[in-house]
C-alpha cells in the first residue's frame, strides 16, 4: 500500500498502521485514549454538569486490556517509523506511566518527557486532590543511538533565544475560536489539543515535506498544523463524525506559499555541504604534525597525524570529535567548535578553516 498522504483514513488504527509500508513515517504524534475510568458524573459546586471525557472510545474493561491495546498500537507505530524518526505520545497520570513503560519494553528510546503546564486547567471541584494542571508528553526515538531530527535553534527562536526547557508554559487549552463546536454549540471533541502544542512538536522534530502521522486523529489538530508548516500528514480515525469535523477544518486552511529558505528551520551550518576534517589536511589547510589546543587550553593539546586522526597529549587517538570527548570525560563533543590552532600569535578555531575551504571551493550557498 502506498502512503495515503494528506488524507484521513477511516478505520482501526492498528489495522491501518499494519497496512502501511514499513519505515515510511518521519514523525508520529499520538494522543491515545487516556482510560480515565470515570464511574460517576462530575458536577461543579453550582450543580452544573462538567463536560468530562466519558466517550466510549476511552473506556476499557481493565488495565490489562488497556496495556494490550497500547502494546499493539505502539508496536505498529514502531514498524512504520523510519530509523531516523521520532514519536510523541501525550497522556495524563491515568495512562502515561503505563504507556512509557511499554514504550521502553518495545525498544523505543526516551529523549525527553515534556510537561505541558496548562494555564487554564479545570479545577478539582470536590477539593479532594490537587488540580490536574498538566499533561505529559514522551518524546522518543526508535532505538538507542538512533539519529533523529531536532531543531534546537528553532526552539530557541520561540523562547527568547534561550534553550527551550521541558516544561512548556503559556500553552492554554483549546478554547475560544480555536475550540471546534458541534451543531448544538457544544464541544465537538472532548480532548481537542491546542495548535500551539502541536506547533512546537512538529516544528522541533520534522522538516518540510516530512510525513507526520497521527493514529488518533480526532479533531485534526495534527493535520492542521502540519499543513500550515508544509509537512505531509496522515490521519487515522474510526469515528465518522470526527473525520467530517477534521476534514472541514483542514480544508479551510490556506498555508502561505512554500519557500525553502523560509520554512526550513534547520541550522544554517547543517545545511552547508559537509567537509570532512581530512579534506583540510589533504589540501594543506592544516598540516600533519600541527598542534591543536582544546578550548584554547595550553595543557590540553593534540597533534594532527597524516591520516587526519588527532593524537592527544595523553596518547589517545581519534577523530576531532572523539579526541574532544576524551578531554570531556566521555561527554559528546563537536570538535569543530572546540579545537583551536595558533597563527600569528592568535588562537583560531578550526571551523574558520572549514569556512575558508568552502569559500575557496565555491561551496558557499550550496545546500545539501
Amino acid at each position: 500500500m502506498s502512503l495515503p498522504l494528506n488524507q484521513i483514513v477511516k478505520g482501526d488504527c492498528i489495522e491501518v498502521l499494519n497496512s502501511l509500508p514499513a519505515k515510511s513515517i518521519d514523525l508520529i504524534f499520538a494522543d491515545p485514549p487516556y482510560n480515565l475510568q470515570l464511574k460517576n458524573e462530575l458536577h461543579r459546586p453550582n450543580m452544573t454538569k462538567v463536560e468530562a471525557v466519558d466517550d466510549h472510545w476511552d473506556q476499557f474493561d481493565s488495565f490489562s486490556a488497556y496495556d494490550q491495546f497500547s502494546i499493539e498500537w505502539l508496536s505498529a507505530c514502531r514498524r512504520v517509523l523510519k530509523s531516523t524518526g521520532t514519536i510523541w505520545v501525550i497522556g495524563s497520570y491515568h495512562n502515561i506511566f503505563r504507556v512509557g513503560k511499554i514504550m521502553q519494553d518495545l525498544g523505543f528510546w526516551t529523549l525527553n518527557d515534556v510537561i505541558w503546564v496548562k494555564t487554564n486547567p479545570m479545577p478539582n471541584f470536590r477539593g479532594v486532590r490537587f488540580t490536574n494542571a498538566h499533561e505529559t508528553l514522551i518524546w522518543a526515538s526508535k532505538k538507542q543511538g538512533a539519529k533523529y531530527t531536532f531543531h534546537h535553534h528553532a526552539m530557541k527562536g520561540l523562547n527568547a533565544e534561550k534553550q527551550m526547557r521541558s516544561d512548556w508554559w503559556l500553552l492554554s487549552l483549546a478554547t475560544g475560536s480555536e475550540r471546534l463546536k458541534d451543531e448544538n454549540g457544544a464541544k465537538a471533541h472532548s480532548t481537542q489539543k491546542p495548535e500551539s502544542l502541536l506547533y512546537r512538536v512538529i516544528l522541533s522534530s520534522s522538516n518540510p515535506g516530512d510525513v507526520v502521522l497521527d493514529p488518533f486523529f480526532g479533531s485534526g489538530t495534527t493535520g492542521a498544523v502540519a499543513k500550515r508548516l508544509h509537512r505531509q500528514w496522515i490521519g487515522i480515525e474510526r469515528e465518522e463524525k470526527y473525520i467530517k469535523l477534521a476534514q472541514k477544518r483542514i480544508d479551510g486552511i490556506q498555508p502561505e506559499l512554500f519557500d525553502q529558505a523560509v520554512f526550513d528551520v534547520r541550522s544554517k551550518n547543517k545545511l552547508l555541504p559537509k567537509v570532512p576534517f581530512s579534506k583540510l589536511v589533504e589540501n594543506g589547510y592544516l598540516q600533519p604534525g600541527q598542534k591543536l589546543y582544546f578550548r584554547k587550553d595550553l595543557d590540553r593539546t593534540a597533534i594532527i597525524k597524516p591520516d587526519a586522526v588527532l593524537q592527544t597529549s595523553d596518547g589517545f587517538e581519534g577523530s576531532i570529535h572523539r579526541a574532544g570527548s576524551q578531554y570531556m570525560n566521555g561527554s559528546p563533543c563537536n570538535g569543530w567548535d572546540h579545537w583551536y590552532f595558533e597563527e600569528d600569535g592568535e588562537m583560531k578555531n578550526i571551523d574558520s578553516v572549514r569556512k575558508k575551504y568552502r569559500s575557496d571551493k565555491g561551496l558557499i550557498g550550496v545546500i545539501n
